[in-house]
């Protein structure tokens, strides 16, 4: 959905003109959120990637780049990461089972990663003002991540 026209106008009787830009802030607000998000979500694959490296036997599988996921949905406006299904080095490692102790990769990383979280979340917030940057910050390309070249 590309941006929405800035100016609504509204007059009244006595000849006084009213502009409204509330549908353009509120496209910007969502989108900077969405874009936010999509670089959360990097930052905290390539963290949980390197975390699963150092995992016993892991060292040079190239699944992990592609069991490790997540999901921008636009709707929501939400974030989701996870692994693939029936993986027993993300789920049953999360989790435990099979085992398998507990070992929390994936909570861990996002726990300890709070501070670099709200560290995007305000670049992104912060644009909101100048809508010049918030252009330029705005990618309406795909929300799911899979990329394959985090590791090379």
């Amino acid at each position: 959905m590309p941006m929405p026209k800035s100016v609504t106008k509204y007059s009244n009787k006595n000849g006084v003109t009213f502009t409204s830009g509330v549908d353009r802030a509120n496209y910007t607000i969502r989108e900077l959120s969405r874009a936010a998000l999509k670089d959360v979500a990097k930052v905290l694959r390539k963290k949980m990637i390197a975390k699963l490296k150092n995992l016993p036997g892991m060292k040079k599988n190239k699944r992990l780049y592609k069991s490790t996921q997540y999901w921008v949905r636009k709707k929501e406006t939400d974030l989701q990461m996870g692994f693939k299904h029936n993986t027993w080095y993300g789920v049953l490692q999360e989790l435990g089972g099979n085992n398998q102790p507990k070992r929390s990769v994936l909570r861990d990383t996002v726990f300890e990663s709070v501070d670099d979280i709200q560290k995007i979340e305000a670049q992104y917030l912060s644009a909101v003002e100048d809508e010049v940057k918030a252009k330029s910050l705005i990618n309406e390309e795909g929300e799911t991540g899979d990329e394959q070249n985090l590791g090379t």
